[in-house]
């Protein structure tokens, strides 16, 4: 068994907290116009520093498990909860849109359409997960000049899709292996910072810095967007939008690389950390019911949001985390955390 490397462990830990951030911090960006200037600027700074998260997560996959070699049937077993997870939070949040929330859902669309908007990490994971062991066997096969070839290929794949979602088009063919998303993109991202982020010339400053004026720059195009056509404009913080793409490997690889790759806890501390990534996926599942109950009785503009961004954060962590905690003292609930 592989010792666990708390690097990554770390990084998920953090990402779990920051997904919620960005549901929170977006809910008040989209109250633009509604609520002071000083508060949208400090939901989008929110919105957009968290934004790392969500690639972070396709990266740790990617790190753990593109190099892999796993016999079939645990792919199989992998896929099959990933798709009992996405029917059963698939149901929870149809009776609770429906029934509760008030709003419409027609379940003819369930097969291109998820239930509630989060939904969307299991429809990009399955077919993922379909296609993993022959990535896997890709991998493994590789040379150094290979690898570092389909790196650039894939890198420029993902910024000629982002031009062409600006123009309004897309590739006539899809691009094999990536596709028209930059999902699988991430995944070879974090298998290859993984692998050579001790041979990748970047210091530790150097990749915080274009971290951050990635982010400045995804920032201040939001900013001038909004501006310009009086409402939020979310473009510029889509997960394929270069500038994200780049942030989020370059703190992926500043993290990775913290105490020289191999992070030294206590023993108390790594318990802690356990304890939460092992409930992350589960926190990452049913925080929406926490947030949708929220904007159900409250408006953007009826809180200041420099006290229901941080607020609505840590109490939603909490209260999913607890829940989360409770369900997995079950065998059901592990099977659906």
């Amino acid at each position: 068994m592989r010792e666990k490397n708390y690097n990554l462990e770390l990084i998920r830990m953090v990402s779990f907290v920051l997904v919620i951030a960005i549901h929170v911090s977006n809910y008040f960006c989209r109250g633009y116009g509604e609520i002071p200037e000083r508060e949208y600027l400090f939901s989008l700074v929110v919105d957009t520093a968290a934004r790392v998260s969500v690639p972070c997560f396709f990266m740790i996959t990617g790190a753990l498990l593109m190099g892999r070699d796993e016999p079939l049937e645990k792919h199989v077993k992998r896929l099959l909860r990933f798709f009992t997870v996405l029917v059963v939070w698939s149901l929870v949040y149809y009776l609770w849109n429906t029934f509760y929330m008030k709003s419409e859902f027609d379940l003819r669309t369930i097969l291109y359409e998820p239930v509630e908007a989060h939904l969307w990490y299991l429809y990009a994971m399955i077919p993922i997960y379909l296609v993993l062991p022959f990535l896997q066997v890709m991998c493994r096969n590789f040379s150094e000049k290979l690898e570092k070839a389909f790196f650039v290929v894939t890198t420029g794949t993902v910024l000629a899709n982002y031009l062409l979602w600006l123009m309004h088009g897309e590739f006539y063919y899809d691009p094999p292996l990536i596709g028209d998303r930059v999902y699988v993109y991430y995944l070879y991202a974090g298998y290859y910072l993984y692998k050579y982020k001790d041979r990748i010339r970047l210091s530790q400053p150097a990749a915080m810095g274009i971290c951050l004026a990635s982010l400045g720059a995804a920032f201040g195009i939001t900013l001038g967007a909004t501006v310009a056509q009086a409402d939020h404009y979310e473009g510029a913080l889509t997960y394929g939008m270069p500038l994200i793409v780049l942030a989020s490997a370059m703190f992926f690889l500043f993290m990775l690389r913290l105490g020289r790759g191999k992070i030294r806890l206590g023993e108390r501390t790594k318990k802690v950390i356990d304890l939460f990534c092992g409930c992350s996926f589960g926190i990452y599942l049913i925080h929406i019911l926490f947030l949708d109950n929220y904007k159900k009785h409250m408006e953007p503009y009826d809180l200041s949001a420099w006290i229901a961004v941080p607020s609505l954060v840590a109490g939603i962590a909490a209260v999913s985390f607890l829940c989360v905690w409770l369900m997995r003292k079950t065998r059901i609930g592990r099977k659906i955390t």
